[in-house]
C-alpha cells in the first residue's frame, strides 16, 4: 500500500513524515503519473485556492473528482477540506473544487493567522484520549448532508471534522502535532477500500 501526499502547496512535508513515522510508503504527488501509484492521497493545508488551481494546472482536477466519485480515499485538511467540499462561503470566484464531498465550508471562520488556537477535542472513532487540535486560519463545516458523519465538533457544537464513505476532512491540523490517529485512522480507510 502507497499513501500519496499532494505536494504542490502547502505542509505537504509534515504529513510525509508522519506517515514515514508510522512505517508507511509515501508518495509526494506532484503530476498525474504519481496518483497511478497510490491508494490514498492525503490534501494538506496550506492556500485552497492556489491548491484548486494547481490541481487544473497540473491536470489532475478531473482524475481526482472521478476517481473519489468512485471509492478513491482522500483525506483533506484545512485547505484540504475546502477543495473537497461541494459548497464553500467566502470561496474566490475562480477557485476551482474538487466538490465531491457533501458539506458547506466556510472559510477562514476563525479569523486571521493571529486567531489560532488549539483545542482537545474527544474523537470517538479515535479512541477515549482527547485529540489536541490545532486550528490555523482554519474553516468550519457548517452543513452535511445525509451521508456524512460528523467525527469531532468543538464546545459550542461547530463542527471540524467529518467523513463521507472514502472521504474524510479535518478543519485542524493533525500533521502538527506528535499525534498519529488521524493518519492511522486514513491508513486504514485506505485498507478499508481496496
Amino acid at each position: 500500500m502507497k499513501i500519496g501526499v499532494l505536494a504542490l502547496q502547502g505542509d505537504f512535508r509534515e504529513h510525509v513524515q508522519m506517515l514515514q513515522r508510522m512505517g508507511v510508503d509515501t508518495v509526494e504527488v506532484r503530476l498525474p503519473r504519481d496518483l497511478l501509484e497510490v491508494d490514498g492521497l492525503i490534501i494538506p493545508g496550506g492556500e485552497s485556492t492556489t491548491i484548486g488551481k494547481l490541481l487544473v494546472t497540473f491536470n489532475m482536477m478531473d482524475d481526482l473528482r472521478t476517481r473519489a466519485l468512485n471509492g478513491f480515499p482522500i483525506y483533506g485538511t484545512c485547505a484540504g477540506a475546502i477543495v473537497l467540499s461541494k459548497d464553500v462561503r467566502g470561496l474566490a470566484a475562480d477557485q476551482p473544487l474538487i466538490g465531491v464531498m457533501d458539506t458547506t465550508i466556510q472559510r477562514n471562520a476563525f479569523g486571521r493567522q493571529v486567531d489560532s488556537f488549539e483545542a482537545d477535542l474527544s474523537i470517538p472513532v479515535l479512541g477515549e484520549c482527547p485529540f489536541r487540535a490545532v486550528f490555523i486560519r482554519a474553516p468550519v463545516i457548517e452543513r452535511v448532508g445525509p451521508e456524512v458523519e460528523v467525527l469531532a465538533r468543538l464546545p459550542d457544537d461547530t463542527i471540524v471534522a467529518a467523513q463521507q464513505g472514502n472521504l474524510l476532512v479535518t478543519a485542524f491540523h493533525p500533521e502538527l502535532t506528535d499525534d498519529l490517529r488521524f493518519h492511522r485512522y486514513f491508513v486504514q480507510l485506505v485498507e478499508r477500500c481496496q
